[in-house]
């Protein structure tokens, strides 16, 4: 059945491709943006544009009140180049500030505009990279808690998304634990890093991660949608990999170099702790429940599968 959709964040790099698969499924929707140079963007996907600040109360509950929404999509984040400049991973908690307080402030103002005008379906974005527990073994379904990293610079973004699931499953919604984006947009900064050898891989590379291509990721959510999920579901392909197998291929499929390898030592004093830890000690995650209680079918189960595409 069609429905009226909200999607916060409708230009981002899933956003983008969110808006015309909701479109394509008849779906009426109405996307936000932060400039109003982007309004023609949204038109062009097919959506009703409107500009809109996340970090607002009151731009965000006149947005919604005035879209009459029946489920909002929150993909809000603010670490495009334009909020949050060169990515710093050194200093994460400084460069991932605009996306923290849109994970805490932003997804607290919509839920207030959900209820409000009384939106029934609330979906949300969260993150399932290499951020799992460390204890345990390397692959983490949703029963695993998120790690909080407690002491890094990371603990303020960890936090944020435990802030995420917290409130959005109290109002009976759903959280999309997102892989590492690839597709359009999404990596052209790490290619490039790939490119110019300034990507190296730390100690054994033994950090797992888990990827998405957008398209998928975009799939997924739109199920999520259609079948008003509740709970938290990875949305993840096939392949939680270590770093010493998915770095060395990204840039094989990049026409690179392979990376050099520097010691965790080096890494930490060049990089920063964060770093090290994802390079070394990242668990990847599980994708069985989103299949099972999403039918979601994925186009690129596989990270290899989807760098080769992507970078021919």
């Amino acid at each position: 059945m069609a429905v009226r959709v909200f999607v916060a964040g409708g230009t981002g790099v899933l956003g983008q491709r969110l808006v015309p698969q909701l479109v394509a499924r008849g779906h009426q929707v109405i996307a936000t943006t932060t400039s109003a140079a982007k309004l023609g963007l949204l038109e062009q996907l097919g959506a009703e544009g409107v500009v809109m600040d996340g970090l607002d109360a009151e731009s965000v509950g006149d947005a919604v009140a005035s879209a009459r929404p029946d489920a909002i999509v929150h993909q809000m984040t603010g670490i495009s180049m334009t909020h949050a400049g060169k990515p710093d991973l050194k200093h994460f908690d400084r460069w991932a500030v605009p996306t923290i307080r849109l994970r805490t402030e932003g997804t607290d103002h919509l839920l207030a505009a959900a209820e409000a005008a009384g939106v029934p379906h609330f979906v949300a974005q969260g993150y399932a990279n290499w951020n799992g527990i460390t204890e345990g073994g390397w692959v983490k379904t949703e029963e695993d808690p998120l790690a909080l990293h407690r002491g890094t610079a990371a603990q303020t973004s960890m936090e944020a998304l435990r802030h995420v699931e917290d409130v959005v499953l109290g109002a009976g919604g759903a959280v999309l634990r997102y892989g590492a984006f690839y597709g359009p947009g999404a990596i052209d900064d790490q290619v490039e890093l790939v490119r110019l050898r300034q990507f190296p891989l730390v100690g054994g590379g033994t950090g797992y991660a888990s990827w998405v291509h957008l398209d998928d990721a975009a799939g997924a959510t739109v199920l999520a949608l259609e079948l008003k999920a509740k709970g938290v579901f990875n949305i993840v392909d096939d392949e939680p990999a270590p770093a010493s197998e998915w770095l060395p291929y990204l840039a094989e499929c990049a026409g690179a170099k392979k990376p050099m390898r520097i010691p965790t030592w080096l890494a930490r004093l060049l990089a920063g702790e964060v770093v090290v830890i994802m390079m070394t000690e990242g668990r990847g995650f599980a994708n069985a429940k989103a299949k099972r209680e999403l039918g979601w079918q994925l186009r690129y189960p596989s990270w290899r599968q989807g760098f080769k595409e992507e970078l021919a």
